[in-house]
């Protein structure tokens, strides 16, 4: 029975059958794994991408009571170390450390030079290093090392040491000294400090004088109004001022000559006091706050109008407090900083992105002193009750928001307001600059380019082959097109940049005679063929007169070639780069766009050519054979019914060798300067997200900023080409269904 039941399915229909619907099954769970598949890239990306647009957080972890601190309302500075185990606190009266878990101070020797003084008056050295200049009330200057030594144990337990170190004090002034600005470097010491009497000094210790006996003290003009705030720079070069008048003086500084007062500048309003300066990593930006709550960062920009060819500009203004600024303290690693206030707010801001991550209400309390943890993930507070307060923060993507990726942003160093890319530098000072706009700018260039030579190229190709050509010779070249798209991109891309590039660069003049002579000789030449008598026209068969083209395009491009310096001489003076660069204000790169033009247009030309033409040659031969019966020549069959017929398939033609260009990378990647620039001009490189994730991913820290801003930029890339093709699919619908019928 079960013999005969499986041979009745062996039969031809039964068999089929089975075959046809297990091809059925295959095709279904084929095209729904894609669909998973698109769905499961498209969520990859999408929660690697997720966490740049989290919310900062902060988090109180610990608050402490000190009563000892409440000594009085001088100076006091506050430090916690990378761990945020141990608490760092220096006041007028004590240098006190806590151990945070336990909240008990941790005993310390103090060094004999700093018992028995009244500090009146300190200031960090500036980087990473524990240095620390404080000033007394004797008018003494003293140079301590703070900070926490790590050790392990033989059983691998970390305990923390910390320690001081002070050398001798330095005499400099007879009264107390109530504000300090202090920078070290390989060169000595330089401290800038106001007296008790107000007078503004200047004060240079040389690296070798180990004692400080011989500072070189210059006395620096008054400025108006009462010296409230006081900023030195790391390269020694800018000093600033600020008073209780809303001016910011510039002093700028040099090694051999005197001290030189460039500028005053208002940054608050008339007899509003700058309570605070303060710069960020690198001392490049400059923190101003006020008595009014105003929160800003200014920069020196380079401005013609003025006498030293800079000036000191506005760039970011953050959200004010509203009520008077009490203390300032930098991030160590990204342009964040935090301010607190009379009222006991915290407020963490951050410079590139002009935001204000968080506000926290420490208290009703004035802020006395805030520092930031080493990582940037943590804040430390002191407020005049003598509470301490340690809060953990999550700001990992501050610096990325709409406005930095796709706005324009003002940058450290730049004249103004920029699109620019530049995720890496020589320093971690510097700014990371993840403007996206210019690498989709730079695919949109690429594409273009590359449109414009393969577009016209492969459908007037197609149209040949399919409908003036003959059939033998179309069964030829059809397949050595179609082969073409076999080719790797990485070797076109290297063929581009070490053997294309350099050789347009020579024959420059050539290949633009050649652009604008080469389709008159063909028009030229197809008139002449049209002349021709039937007696000549007898040895060809139709279609194959297109193959006596190929020695009169041979010998125009030889003789372009060949003419190229008398060219170039003759219409660009010798020098066809001096002549683009003096007359229409292009420079000449040897990797520019119409390099990828050319070269991306060779590879896509082969996947336009072979859709259109398929769509051409499907158009119904019957309609062919009316047009031409009722009396149309060939090429208007060709234009107004072959063509609009064809128009659903060669349009998905262009949409296919778009999405195929937009996300080339090879080629970009080599045949480029991989230059992130907004300029259209042919002769400049540029940038494409397709490249750029090529070039930055292997080198991206994983989950940080860039790594995940690489990730965005996939994602724009899938959300574009999906957009794209969504619309193009609909628009042919539309074209097949008005011009498909009949």
């Amino acid at each position: 029975m079960m013999t005969d039941r499986f041979r009745s399915l062996l039969k031809p229909v039964h068999l089929r059958g089975l075959i046809d619907r297990l091809a059925r099954a295959l095709i279904t769970v084929g095209g729904l794994a894609t669909i998973v598949s698109i769905l499961g890239i498209f969520f990859f990306l999408f929660r690697e991408v997720t966490p740049l647009f989290t919310a900062p957080s902060a988090k109180l972890t610990q608050r402490l009571t000190v009563p000892a601190l409440l000594e009085d309302g001088g100076p006091a500075q506050v430090a916690v170390d990378e761990h945020r185990e141990i608490a760092q606190v220096i006041t007028s009266g004590a240098i006190q450390f806590f151990d945070l878990a336990s909240g008990q101070p941790i005993p310390l020797d103090m060094p004999e030079q700093v018992k028995d003084r009244r500090i009146t008056a300190m200031a960090s050295g500036g980087g990473n290093a524990p240095r620390l200049a404080v000033g007394t009330a004797d008018g003494e200057v003293l140079f301590l090392k703070v900070g926490i030594t790590t050790e392990f144990s033989e059983q691998g337990e970390r305990r923390k040491r910390p320690h001081i170190r002070a050398g001798q004090p330095i005499a400099v002034t007879k009264g107390p000294i109530v504000r300090l600005a202090y920078r070290a470097t390989d060169q000595g010491s330089v401290l800038a400090l106001v007296t008790n009497e107000g007078r503004l000094l200047l004060v240079r210790i040389a690296a070798d004088d180990a004692s400080g006996s011989n500072p070189i003290i210059t006395e620096l003009p008054q400025p108006e109004g009462k010296v409230t705030a006081l900023a030195l720079d790391v390269l020694l070069e800018n000093l600033y001022v600020g008073t209780s008048e809303g001016q910011v003086m510039h002093v700028a500084l040099s090694e051999t000559g005197s001290p030189e007062m460039r500028a005053a500048y208002a940054v608050a309003a008339p007899s509003t006091a700058v309570t605070t300066l303060g710069f960020l990593s690198g001392d490049r930006s400059l923190v101003i706050t006020s008595a009014d709550g105003a929160v800003s960062t200014w920069g020196l920009v380079r401005r013609a109008d003025a006498p030293s060819g800079w000036r000191l500009t506005q760039i970011h203004t953050l959200r004010s407090h509203n009520v008077p600024i009490t203390a300032f303290a930098p991030s160590q690693r990204v342009k964040a900083f935090v301010t607190g206030d009379t009222k006991g707010n915290l407020f963490l801001h951050h410079a590139t992105s002009s935001q204000t991550l968080l506000r926290l209400a420490n208290g009703e309390f004035p802020i006395r002193a805030v520092g930031f943890a080493p990582k940037g993930d943590g804040l430390i507070a002191l407020d005049s009750a003598g509470q301490l307060s340690l809060y953990q923060v999550q700001t990992a993507y501050s610096e990325v928001t709409l406005e930095t990726l796709f706005g324009k942003v003002w940058y450290e160093g730049y004249d103004q307001p920029a699109y620019v890319w530049q995720s890496s530098s020589g320093s971690d000072d510097v700014e990371p600059k993840l403007g996206l706009l210019p690498l989709a700018f730079g695919t949109l260039k690429g594409t273009m380019y590359a449109l414009f030579l393969a577009v016209p190229i492969a459908i007037l190709a197609a149209m040949c082959t399919a409908q003036f050509m003959h059939q033998d010779l179309r069964a030829k070249i059809k397949p050595i097109i179609e082969v073409m798209a076999a080719l790797p991109t990485v070797v076109l891309g290297f063929l581009a940049g070490l053997w294309l590039a350099p050789l347009l660069e020579r024959m420059l003049p050539a290949v633009a005679g050649m652009v604008l002579v080469l389709p008159l000789l063909v028009i030229a030449s197809s008139f002449a063929w049209s002349l021709c008598p039937l007696a000549v026209k007898r040895h060809f068969s139709h279609g194959q007169e297109a193959l006596l083209l190929l020695p009169i395009l041979a010998l125009g491009i030889v003789g372009y070639l060949w003419a190229n310096a008398t060219i170039e001489g003759w219409w660009f003076d010798g020098n066809v780069k001096a002549w683009l660069s003096s007359r229409l204000g292009i420079q000449y790169d040897q990797r520019n766009a119409l390099i990828v033009g050319i070269v991306m247009g060779f590879a896509i030309v082969p996947v336009i050519y072979s859709i259109a033409e398929e769509a051409i040659s499907n158009v119904p031969k019957t309609q062919i054979a009316g047009s031409l019966a009722l009396g149309a020549t060939r090429w208007q069959t060709v234009l107004h019914l072959v063509l609009l017929s064809a128009s659903p398939g060669i349009f998905s033609a262009v949409m296919i060798g778009f999405g195929r260009a937009i996300g080339e990378t090879m080629i970009v990647l080599m045949a480029t300067g991989n230059t992130p620039i907004l300029d259209w001009n042919w002769a400049n490189g540029f940038r494409t997200l397709s490249a750029n994730i090529a070039v930055e991913i292997p080198e991206a820290p994983h989950g940080g900023s860039l790594y995940r801003v690489l990730f965005l930029a996939a994602l724009l890339l899938f959300i574009v080409t999906f957009v794209i093709n969504s619309l193009a699919e609909l628009i042919r619908q539309r074209l097949r269904d008005k011009y498909s019928h009949g």
